[in-house]
């Protein structure tokens, strides 16, 4: 990547960031009607910070991982269809504990608040793991030209680790968040997960060489011992 290439990059994450921040503290604290939501603001720190550690050393070290992690035009229908269920799920699920908060319909003890937001740290950790395992790991589902299989590192245990450590992620996210309404929600986001590896992984298999033999080495898709 040239100098000019990398200036447009930083200067398109200096607009995303900030705006993609600040419309989740809007979420959160809009809906709460205070910003004395304490369970919000450490969860917003527990995101941003490990987050823009990996984005330093990206930018530093793998911007053109950034720039596949910054595509968000999906080409296969069924990811387009997926990929708009999955955002709606976000919406409401990210504006229901700040009602929760408002109008204390949970009750959640604070070691279980920061137990969730450690998994949250835990589930990032396996993401980040991912990035450096992985130089070809697109937010869209394609096949790139070159592109290889990888099959160490997490790759070895499951077929989508990511997918395992944002499972975690969300899954965690209620709570952490303070709210146990918000879970059911979250919930449904796995199964959404499940529709986007089937639809994903006929795509590799179709373009991806190598593919299919890898699934024959490593037979889970994205939880150890079951599926």
């Amino acid at each position: 990547m040239d100098a000019g290439e990398l200036k447009k990059l930083r200067i398109k994450i200096a607009i995303l960031v900030p705006t993609v921040f600040l419309f989740l503290g809007l979420l959160f604290f809009v809906p709460a009607g205070t910003i004395d939501y304490w369970e919000a603001w450490i969860y917003c720190a527990v995101l941003l910070v490990p987050f823009l550690a990996v984005l330093t050393y990206l930018i530093s070290h793998n911007p053109e991982l950034l720039v596949r992690r910054m595509r968000f035009k999906e080409k296969e229908p069924t990811q387009k269809r997926i990929i708009s269920a999955s955002g709606l799920l976000f919406l409401i699920g990210f504006l229901i504990p700040g009602l929760d908060h408002r109008y204390g319909w949970s009750k959640v003890p604070v070691p279980g608040v920061f137990a969730a937001d450690v998994l949250v740290i835990l589930g990032y950790t396996l993401v980040v793991l991912v990035f450096l395992w992985n130089p070809f790991a697109s937010r869209v589902v394609e096949v790139e030209p070159g592109q290889k299989v990888i099959s160490n590192g997490p790759y070895a245990i499951v077929r989508h680790p990511m997918y395992l450590g944002t499972s975690i992620m969300w899954l965690a996210t209620p709570v952490a968040l303070g709210s146990y309404w918000a879970l059911p929600v979250f919930l449904i986001l796995p199964l959404v997960l499940v529709c986007r590896i089937r639809n994903e992984e006929e795509v590799l298999l179709r373009e991806l060489p190598g593919y299919r033999e890898y699934t024959m080495t490593v037979k889970c898709r994205l939880i150890p011992g079951i599926w």
